[in-house]
């Protein structure tokens, strides 16, 4: 069998009830139900963090995002980008003879042309750099040349690049990641796509977000569209993640003038949001279709996590990896292709704000058991650390909306932050809770001290390295 291509799309804070097939709503998207119903689609798949940048690292090195020093997505403190010297999936690919493509959300390193996505083993990047992007007055570019918006919606050209992308690279193999920010905020959708929902008395923040969601799903849908017609289906790996939970509680300055902030939508009953280390923030869909390689029409129940796409997709490609750090992943072919039921090997989340936003939170999964340390808000110690972290969040605001006028701030000084007592530990038997409904950590203390060591000790083995590129220069 020919190298199969691959076609990974990445939305952005997208859940499972954002789908029509799961929502018990209005949403309506066509094109991902039909995937969905056609290929295989994972029930229990996990995010490599709760945040956009450390979850997007671990899918694109297979590895932690401690490890690779992106802890979370405040690109003005370089804290979103990939080390220097990890390996990425694009580089896999192109040193294999992959043509490789990223189209939309890099979000992996601003700022330093070091951590640019064509420095990063993509040989085209369409796209922008940072968290988010208005969806109208939009500023792209296309390797590293600026482009200004054109009166289209920023969703439709990235699906336009994509379709070009495989029209120009039909007859050799590739790598393309469409990485959509829809349905992340500011919250922006054509008027006739949104009027509808908002019709059917919808609150805006839902609406709208549903309506972007529709115009990424018709964008889906002309990619695949072209991909049949150019006679790549049957041996194209298709994929269709999202990078964390769906966001409900946005800022102000994240929504139109006038309305209400809240987003909170039908999410098939998960705890929790974008930030959380509960289900809801970090258990997301994952649609693979692969005619020639994978069985079709399944819904999967077995775990598979962010850091097993990488060594997955070499797998499956018959491509070994260019040299680098041991990787947290495994190759979840067998498992996808019903060969391998076994329990996969406890996976490990924690999400790190502390440079400078201020909060934590962690969780730990090992079999059906699920521990949970819940978010924990750190102090500023003085005003003036009050003001540093204030001025850093201003900062990254500002820059989202006008990066042309934002430098680093990777010289500024850290605040110092008082650590409180830690919140009591939860968890949670996901096989008959799945819902995380009800606390065991006292009913199963003995089992509940257990995973709270493999959580701190696998914590402290990461740290280490992460303090390790910190100090040897792999961060820059």
């Amino acid at each position: 069998m020919s190298k199969p291509n691959v076609l990974l799309f990445v939305a952005d804070d997208m859940g499972y009830g954002d789908f029509g097939l799961f929502n018990d709503g209005p949403a309506r998207t066509p094109h991902l139900d039909a995937l969905a119903n056609e290929g295989l689609c994972l029930a229990q798949h996990y995010a490599g963090a709760p945040a956009c940048s450390p979850s997007r690292a671990a899918l694109l090195t297979g590895r932690y995002s401690h490890r690779t020093g992106a802890l979370t997505p405040m690109e003005v403190r370089g804290a979103d980008r990939i080390a220097l010297d990890e390996v990425t999936l694009a580089e896999s690919f192109r040193a294999a003879g992959y043509a490789t493509g990223l189209i939309g959300k890099w979000h992996n390193g601003a700022l330093d042309d070091r951590y640019h996505p064509n420095a990063r083993g993509f040989d085209t990047f369409c796209g922008f750099c940072g968290g988010w992007m208005d969806y109208f007055d939009w500023r792209i570019e296309r390797n590293g040349v600026r482009c200004d918006s054109d009166g289209r919606y920023l969703t439709d050209v990235f699906t336009d690049e994509a379709v070009d992308f495989l029209h120009r690279h039909q007859r050799e193999n590739f790598l393309l990641c469409v990485t959509y920010n829809a349905p992340h905020s500011p919250l922006q959708a054509p008027d006739d796509v949104a009027r509808p929902y908002l019709e059917a008395g919808l609150s805006p923040g839902v609406g709208i977000t549903y309506a972007m969601n529709e115009v990424m799903d018709a964008g889906v849908g002309r990619v695949l569209e072209t991909l049949d017609a150019l006679g790549l289906e049957e041996d194209t790996i298709v994929l269709f993640t999202s990078d964390n939970g769906p966001a409900f509680n946005l800022r102000p300055d994240q929504v139109p003038a006038g309305y209400d902030t809240d987003c909170k939508r039908y999410n098939c009953g998960l705890n929790g949001q974008k930030g959380s280390v509960y289900e809801g923030g970090i258990r997301v869909p994952m649609i693979a279709r692969w005619p020639s390689g994978l069985p079709g029409r399944m819904h999967l129940d077995q775990q598979v996590h962010f850091v097993d796409w990488l060594p997955t997709l070499l797998a499956a490609a018959g491509i070994e990896r260019a040299e680098g750090r041991a990787l947290d992943g495994r190759n979840a072919l067998p498992v996808l292709r019903g060969d391998r039921a076994d329990e996969p090997p406890p996976r490990f989340w924690q999400l790190n704000q502390y440079e400078p936003v201020g909060w934590i939170n962690a969780a730990m999964r090992d079999g059906p058991w699920k521990l949970v340390r819940p978010q924990q808000r750190l102090l500023p110690a003085s005003e003036e650390d009050q003001r540093i972290m204030d001025r850093y969040i201003e900062v990254d605001i500002q820059y989202k909306y006008n990066p042309e006028e934002v430098t680093s701030l990777m010289d500024d000084p850290d605040p110092e932050l008082i650590v409180p007592p830690p919140a009591p530990t939860e968890l949670y038997n996901l096989a008959d809770d799945p819902l995380e409904k009800v606390n065991l950590a006292e009913s199963e203390e003995p089992r509940t001290a257990r995973m709270i060591s493999a959580l701190e000790n696998w914590f402290e083995e990461v740290e280490q390295e992460r303090r390790r590129i910190a100090a040897d220069g792999s961060m820059g």
